[in-house]
């Protein structure tokens, strides 16, 4: 079982949220990105460097992401892709992309394009708060937990 991180948009602090899960649970975490990163020195957590481009890091997640594995990402359309394939998705504010929601949150995601796309200025999400921190790592350990 290993979690899988779209690393490159994965803000600071969630990932180390999850490198310290990673280590205290002894779970596989990888990070996908189209750079290096730096993480701390463990046996459980290692980078996967692909190629700069338009979706290659979702691309690598899909392709390797098993059933029951994890996948955190805030990109909608990856989280569908990986729900799909049998594997949970986590936003990085904590969110459980489902089957249930997926569908709707694609809906939302199109149609905020669209008003983007037709000069509407929406602004991007706000800060990350302490709250949704804490959202995050406690849904990450009932994920863990339910592992082991």
């Amino acid at each position: 079982m290993t979690i899988w991180v779209d690393a490159d948009a994965c803000p600071v602090v969630i990932k180390e949220i999850l490198f310290r899960a990673a280590e205290r649970t002894q779970t596989p975490l990888v990070l996908v990105a189209n750079r290096g990163m730096r993480t701390p020195p463990s046996a459980w957590i290692r980078v996967q460097v692909v190629p700069a481009g338009f979706d290659v890091a979702d691309n690598e997640i899909v392709r390797q992401v098993q059933p029951g594995e994890m996948v955190i990402t805030s990109d909608i359309p990856l989280a569908a892709e990986v729900i799909e394939k049998g594997a949970e998705a986590l936003s990085p504010r904590g969110e459980e992309f489902t089957a249930q929601n997926i569908r709707g949150r694609l809906n939302m995601r199109d149609f905020m394009d669209t008003m983007r796309a037709s000069g509407v200025q929406t602004g991007g999400p706000p800060p990350l708060s302490q709250q949704e921190r804490q959202g995050f790592a406690n849904a990450l350990d009932r994920y863990l937990a339910k592992q082991r």
